[in-house]
């Protein structure tokens, strides 16, 4: 081995160390942490905050096999179930045994019945995933209402929102240039959950001429009709 490469291997050894290094001083702050509130050692502290991940792990992660094999089972799909790839369903699966919203965990569901069905023409894509692990459950709620109507008609494309996550509405645009018609504001809640929505570029927020956002009503985008579709299964 020439000293060149002698260099790049030691380099290699001690980011390696820096990062185990860095690891056990999480798991010591996360354990002592846990032992100075139990009275206990650094041991017991990290036993039970392990124990307890793992617990809290398994169980959504068995929760999610059950509604799996009951989705699969609806839709008598037991014999059309293809391997889909690791790179997909490694964090997949690890991202829904940290889920426990019954709502989103459904969604979880889905999106592996929809990639390991080889009667589905729905590609599991990277972006699926990391969509997913960025919404809460009154915004995929929201989403969901949003892409429940039909916006193909280019006249009739607005989606009001006043009334998420349970309905939503569609609006003319006759209607929005109507002085006197007037759509009223959603929550501040509903405004934040739209916001990260329109962050992930599953909604299209509409614009005031000074470059504010407006939130009475949104519109589609195709990521978020594609992801939509990953999501859902028509039992």
């Amino acid at each position: 081995m020439d000293s060149e490469s002698i260099i790049e291997s030691a380099k290699a050894t001690q980011e390696v160390a820096k990062t185990t290094s860095k690891g056990l001083d999480v798991a010591e702050k996360v354990g002592g942490f846990i032992a100075n509130h139990i009275g206990g050692t650094l041991e017991q502290g990290l036993g039970i905050f392990e124990d307890k991940l793992k617990y809290y792990r398994a169980s959504n992660q068995l929760r999610f096999i059950s509604r799996y094999n009951e989705q699969a089972n609806k839709l008598g799909i037991q014999s059309h179930i293809q391997p889909v790839s690791l790179k997909y369903t490694l964090p997949l699966l690890e991202a829904a045994s940290l889920e426990d919203d019954d709502y989103l965990q459904n969604l979880w569901v889905n999106l592996l019945i929809n990639a390991s069905n080889d009667q589905n023409a729905i590609n599991l894509q990277r972006s699926h995933i990391s969509i997913l692990e960025q919404l809460t459950s009154i915004e995929a709620r929201s989403l969901a209402a949003i892409y429940s109507v039909d916006t193909s008609d280019p006249e009739l494309n607005a989606v009001g929102t006043e009334n998420l996550p349970e309905t939503v509405m569609l609006v003319s645009e006759r209607e929005l240039n109507n002085q006197n018609f007037k759509l009223n504001e959603p929550t501040d809640e509903i405004k934040l959950a739209i916001a990260n929505l329109a962050r992930l570029r599953l909604v299209a927020l509409p614009m005031t001429f000074g470059g504010g956002e407006i939130y009475r009503y949104v519109n589609h985008t195709l990521l978020g009709s594609r992801f939509v579709s990953a999501c859902s299964v028509s039992l």
